[in-house]
């Protein structure tokens, strides 16, 4: 069974930046929609990023300062995070979409995806 397990968060000064790993259980992650969450404490999950193929979505609130990738030979996909804000702090979690429902213009929404990870918490603070 898949299984996805994050890593590379912590705390982490305003304007730094963070890169988030997301790594499958032995299982390729090429052919599935990829989705990062984050829920801040005191609010509902959201859509930070998603990957489809090579098609890419971002959250407008992180456009032009996170990037998301996708390594197939590590079966990783990570989220490189820049000029971080404290309003960032959050709990990130990446998600699968193995039925396909998923794609790069929708995969912003939480539902349909299927296997999530537990989280791995980033809080930027000075």
């Amino acid at each position: 069974q898949l299984q996805l397990v994050e890593s590379g968060g912590g705390l982490v000064q305003p304007g730094k930046s963070v890169r988030l790993s997301c790594a499958a259980n032995g299982f390729t992650l090429t052919y599935w929609t990829i989705g990062w969450f984050r829920q801040a404490p005191g609010k509902e999950r959201e859509g930070v990023s998603c990957i489809e193929g090579s098609n890419t979505n971002y959250a407008d609130s992180v456009k032009a300062r996170f990037t998301i990738s996708r390594d197939n030979d590590r079966k990783t996909v990570y989220l490189q995070m820049n000029n971080l804000k404290p309003e960032d702090t959050a709990v990130y979690y990446c998600a699968a979409d193995t039925s396909g429902v998923r794609n790069a213009w929708n995969c912003l929404q939480q539902s349909d995806y299927n296997y999530w990870g537990q989280g791995t918490q980033v809080t930027v603070s000075s």
